[in-house]
């Protein structure tokens, strides 16, 4: 997430968050930051004119103004429970602390009975997390590649342990066989590659723009296999 999305979905944070506000401790576990950077944030939002305070002592955090929270939007309990199921299910995954920031948008603007009523639901849905999550910064800078349409250096780790540097334009985002895949052209090989994120040891994003590589150039996709715009 850049900062522009961060600064945006820690409004929407603390919005929800209400009365009881939020610490910077929770904050920066949140959007997966050092607690430095949130305090950054929050003085920046501060500068901007959004009236969040610091409230002082025991059990402090930061507290917005309940003027600045936002009218009740037509989500039912079902809608947001079903939503935050899937966004738990998705932890660590490609996108992520984005999905959590949409999640906080939807509860920010419910009515406080129906959000109240989701998290009753939430509390009987229960996920047993078994893969580990991940490097946060690495998926982030691969996030941001396919955002941004740029190049991709990718440290990679083969199945012999083989380790290995390369220059990747982003084609797709592929989840198969129970891992995730960056589907990428490898300008070193000139071909494209299916590379396990799980192997991936790092990632640096360049400012050389990705070529525009079809997805049909990684091949036929299996019968089961559908992009998430399809429902």
């Amino acid at each position: 997430m850049n900062r522009t999305d961060r600064l945006y979905a820690l409004r929407e944070e603390l919005r929800r968050a209400g009365p009881a506000g939020r610490t910077a401790e929770r904050l920066a576990e949140i959007f997966e930051v050092s607690v430095r950077t949130i305090k950054r944030d929050i003085s920046a939002l501060q500068h901007g004119g959004f009236p969040v305070r610091a409230r002082p002592g025991p059990g402090g955090g930061y507290v917005v103004d309940a003027a600045a929270t936002l009218p009740p939007v037509n989500f039912t309990d079902a809608e947001v429970s079903g939503l935050a199921a899937a966004v738990a299910a998705h932890r660590g995954q490609p996108f992520d602390s984005h999905a959590r920031a949409a999640l906080a948008k939807a509860l920010s603007v419910m009515d406080a009975n129906a959000r109240e009523r989701a998290a009753a639901l939430n509390d009987r849905v229960w996920i047993n997390h078994t893969e580990p999550p991940g490097d946060a910064r690495t998926r982030h800078t691969i996030e941001q590649a396919f955002h941004e349409r740029r190049v991709l250096v990718v440290h990679y780790r083969d199945r012999q342990d083989r380790r290995t540097t390369r220059r990747v334009d982003p084609v797709l985002l592929a989840r198969t066989q129970g891992h995730w895949y960056l589907v990428g052209h490898c300008r070193t090989r000139e071909a494209i590659r299916w590379l396990r994120l799980d192997r991936v040891t790092a990632a640096h994003l360049t400012t050389e723009p990705a070529l525009d590589i079809p997805v049909e150039a990684v091949g036929a996709p299996p019968a089961t296999a559908r992009a998430v715009t399809e429902t």
